[in-house]
């Protein structure tokens, strides 16, 4: 059975520290504990006077002053974890944590967890070409020498930085490491820190070298154990859950959480607020708890990115460069239906394409296998038709042979709407309003990720106004676009009244047009 040694590395509430030592020690696992130097002595005198009899707590052998981004902060973990390697000869894993982390699973699950699989949990990926950098310096934080902190010294930092970009005083890095990149919350097996531990004492160069890099906390650990642990027993990832703002800063859970917390599939999660007593006090007693009957739904992300992002402004569209100067034609006009429900309006069109001979194409911007003829591979994928939607559109209007073309949209997709109303083509928005159940909305917040299959009916219900809010909303927005030739048609109303919008929708006589509203089970789910 798996038995964790915790890295610990922390700098403040020392009554805190003492809590989250004996919790997670509680359930037989181990703590290894550096406490920043810059802190004041007596929060670490009070630490040691709690903990310093326990046989499953050690200290690093010596404390450093750490800074946010500096060697300093690798330096302090290797302290801890040389510390725990002499003082827990049974400890199968090592599992990066700070003050701010909690446990959501129980040790039981825990062990579990890693005895599955003989792997390495450590976030990796190409420093280079994986895109975890979003903004500011890339390339600078390695071949240039850091000396300075920015956070406190924030003007000679760069000026430090300028000089030696005028000076050409670049550096190599190492050529026998691919460096890698990822979050600083790994988990890794006893093997793997020991060759770590050896790999530092043996190559002085590579130290030197990350000495002076600037955030090494994000390439130090996740480089060298890619150039020492074989790819297949690595995988790419944080057991820890945490999530960060649009500005870069960490996402903070409240006592509203726990539930939340509790169904992704992670052992930890960061950041606690130190305020948020309640969830302290439960995810404290969960660890030891012997819990195993977690029901993970691993929505966490996908909702926090859906409910930051509603109410909203600012949601226009900027021509992408490649479509300057193009149009899919003036003599031609793009008839849109949009529909949040894509079943309704997959119904809709096959009864069209019954009663007239307009081609009409699915939810090719929304829909990943909406079929599609072979352009050249432009439509292979959701990314590339949206990115070429002008030149994709196009081209299916020269298959079809055809200056008259029906596309399904979901209502979400204002931005695509107002592309393509800025057109010099004629465009048409036909908008099928439906009415929308709570298990219908609920089916829609699992299928787009916002739910699971496990998640409890308290968190359903607490989502589901935001959920039905999201769907007026986006109509309420296609409203205030104030599209010309926006008609609409309603479930709930005649099929005689849906079919006057139908008509100058279609440009049919109204004997098509009535056909078309009297399409059987047309708004049924």
């Amino acid at each position: 059975m798996a038995k964790i040694a915790f890295i610990l590395l922390c700098h403040k509430d020392p009554a805190a520290i003492v809590q989250q030592a004996r919790q997670l020690t509680a359930a037989g696992d181990y703590i290894s504990i550096h406490f920043d130097a810059s802190a004041p002595a007596a929060y670490f005198d009070e630490i040691k006077a709690e903990l310093g009899d326990d046989p499953n707590v050690v200290f690093a052998r010596k404390r450093i002053r750490c800074g946010w981004g500096e060697w300093s902060l690798v330096q302090a973990t290797l302290y801890a974890v040389e510390a725990a390697v002499d003082a827990f000869p049974r400890a199968t894993h090592f599992y990066m944590v700070s003050g701010d982390c909690m446990a959501i699973k129980s040790a039981e699950y825990a062990h579990r967890f890693l005895d599955a699989r003989d792997i390495d949990y450590i976030e990796s990926v190409d420093y280079f070409d994986g895109g975890w950098i979003k903004t500011g310096m890339i390339e600078e934080r390695l071949i240039y020498r850091h000396f300075f902190n920015e956070r406190k010294n924030n003007w000679i930092f760069y000026k430090s930085l300028e000089l030696q970009k005028r000076l050409g005083l670049q550096r190599e890095i190492p050529n026998d490491l691919q460096m890698m990149i990822g979050s600083q919350w790994w988990c890794l097996r006893r093997r793997t820190i020991e060759w770590v531990l050896d790999f530092t004492r043996k190559r002085r160069d590579v130290m030197r070298f990350f000495k002076r890099t600037w955030i090494p906390d994000e390439t130090f650990f996740q480089t060298i154990v890619r150039h020492l642990v074989p790819g297949h027993e690595i995988e790419s990832r944080t057991l820890t859950f945490l999530m960060f703002t649009d500005y870069g800063m960490p996402v903070t859970f409240y006592n509203d959480h726990y539930d939340l917390l509790l169904s992704q599939d992670a052992l930890f999660a960061r950041k606690i607020s130190p305020e948020a007593k309640k969830l302290k006090a439960r995810l404290g007693a969960l660890y030891a708890s012997g819990r195993t009957d977690f029901r993970i739904s691993n929505e966490g992300r996908n909702r926090f990115q859906f409910l930051v992002g509603r109410g909203r402004v600012g949601r226009r569209f900027g021509p992408r460069f490649w479509e300057k100067d193009s149009s899919l034609g003036r003599d031609r006009e793009l008839l849109i239906i949009a529909c949040k429900k894509w079943h309704v309006a997959k119904r809709l069109v096959g009864s069209i394409k019954h009663h007239t001979n307009l081609p009409a194409v699915d939810y090719l911007f929304n829909e990943e296998d909406t079929p599609l003829p072979d352009l050249g591979g432009i439509q292979e994928n959701l990314t590339k038709r949206t990115r070429h939607r002008r030149a994709l559109m196009r081209m299916l209007f020269e298959y079809y042979e055809t200056k008259r073309l029906i596309m399904c949209i979901d209502t979400a997709s204002l931005d695509l709407l107002h592309d393509f109303f800025s057109d010099r083509s004629r465009t048409k928005l036909l908008e099928i309003e439906c009415n929308f159940s709570d298990d219908y909305l609920i089916g829609h917040a699992k299928r787009v990720g916002l739910a699971g299959e496990e998640t409890q009916e308290e968190t359903l219900q607490q989502l589901l106004p935001t959920v039905r809010y999201d769907v007026i909303y986006e109509s309420d927005a296609i409203r205030d676009a104030q599209f010309p030739d926006h008609f609409r048609i309603t479930e709930g109303i005649s099929p005689e009244q849906n079919a006057l919008a139908l008509e100058t929708f279609l440009s049919v006589d109204h004997d098509v047009a009535l056909g078309v509203a009297q399409t059987p089970y047309l708004f049924v789910d």
